[in-house]
């Protein structure tokens, strides 16, 4: 059976050099989370698009635990994450973020 194309799609050609300067989002989970005194709060859980808008709204972050496991998952603004690359290793920024302030968070619990 012949694919079905939408004849209202339109493809756009990206500049290939660009997107691949950027950061897959798969290398972006996992990442350490740091405030501003280059303080570990946390590690990235994961990133939650809008259904709205097709961007990236939020990070949960997991505060706490070991390997993944045990620790207090908590949701923030993506925006207020700045990344950091500044000594070869892949991190956010989370200014003035602490463990104990980010544990006062509402807990975030993945809907199934």
């Amino acid at each position: 059976m012949p694919a079905i194309i939408d004849p209202d799609a339109q493809i756009v050609i990206v500049d290939v050099k660009t997107v691949a300067a950027g950061y897959r989002v798969s290398a972006l989970i996992g990442s350490d989370v740091i405030n501003d005194r280059k303080e570990s709060v946390g590690t990235v859980d994961d990133l939650i698009m809008s259904g709205t808008d097709d961007r990236i709204q939020f990070a949960v972050l997991q505060i706490g635990g070991f390997l993944g496991l045990g620790g207090l998952l908590v949701a923030v603004e993506f925006g207020a994450l700045r990344l950091d690359t500044s000594d070869g290793k892949l991190k956010f920024v989370l200014p003035g973020a602490t463990k104990d302030e980010l544990k006062k968070l509402p807990p975030f619990e993945y809907r199934d």
